[in-house]
């Protein structure tokens, strides 16, 4: 009996089934893709074949239903956020939301009556990403630090207002980051 432990050994595997459910989630990321403005192009060039979000489990989908992961994109209006509100509500759990760009952040320059200055106000964030639009390789490790959270078994945001999320304003990491996969 001893050689048929010794055998089998290396083949088994001991986890969580909360390990392996993540591990799944991680590794297929589905974003609901919501350009509003200037940064739904840099979006577009990062699903593009120079950067290609693919290799990291990410694909584009044009229904919430089929989403698990929420870009905006650009300005929110007012008019626009109950909107953008509804689909977030058709979205599966767990469900993520990334701010791309400083008008999604905190309204940008665009401190108007009608502008919302921050999706967290009405969606909770999990990410923001900085820039004026921010470039494609910062979208791309926005995806990466979500895929980092999931791991690490964080739930993702509950609705709340003014949420706390993970920024990516450190430009000596991303720096880094893109000389090792771009």
């Amino acid at each position: 009996m001893g050689s048929l432990t010794e055998r089998y050994k290396d083949n088994v595997l001991f986890t969580t089934s909360d390990s392996i459910i993540n591990w799944s989630r991680k590794s297929s990321l589905w974003p609901e893709t919501f350009g509003i403005a200037c940064c739904a192009i840099e979006m577009i060039a990062a699903g593009c074949a120079r950067y290609d979000l693919d290799r990291f489990g990410v694909v584009f989908r044009s229904s919430p239903r089929q989403s698990d992961v929420m870009i905006i994109a650009g300005t929110v209006t007012k008019k626009m956020a109950p909107i953008i509100r509804r689909l977030y509500d058709q979205m599966p759990e767990p469900r993520y939301v990334i701010a791309m760009g400083t008008c999604a952040i905190s309204g940008g320059v665009y401190n108007t009556y009608s502008v919302v200055q921050g999706s967290d106000l009405f969606v909770p964030v999990d990410v923001h990403v900085a820039g004026c639009p921010p470039r494609p390789d910062a979208l791309l490790h926005a995806m990466v630090l979500l895929q980092q959270q999931i791991t690490n078994n964080r739930q993702p945001k509950q609705d709340q207002a003014q949420t706390t999320p993970v920024s990516i304003y450190n430009t000596k990491e991303q720096s880094a980051f893109v000389k090792e996969n771009v």
